[in-house]
């Protein structure tokens, strides 16, 4: 199942025939957690809101379903968002 998730897109449909990265989208790579490996889609968010990370809604997660994943961005390497907890 880690392999299917790679380089998918966070929120695209599972039966999507490509769920991967679009063309003049940006994005952040999860790291670590229930998310490890997909990308999420930040095109058109402030550098505000980019430099505060996201609770990311997952059934996955320590909470089940409705639960969050906490992401951040990492220091030195913004490109890249460590896994900060889960959330309820």
């Amino acid at each position: 199942m880690d392999e299917l998730m790679r380089g998918r897109v966070y929120g695209a449909d599972h039966d999507d025939p490509d769920p991967g990265p679009q063309p003049g989208h940006d994005y952040r790579e999860l790291v670590g957690g229930p998310l490890d490996g997909l990308l999420l889609d930040v095109t058109g968010w402030p550098a505000e809101r980019l430099s505060e990370g996201a609770a990311l809604t997952t059934e996955i997660g320590r909470f089940g379903p409705g639960g969050h994943a906490l992401y951040g961005p990492r220091a030195g390497a913004p490109q890249r968002w460590d896994w900060q907890g889960d959330a309820p």
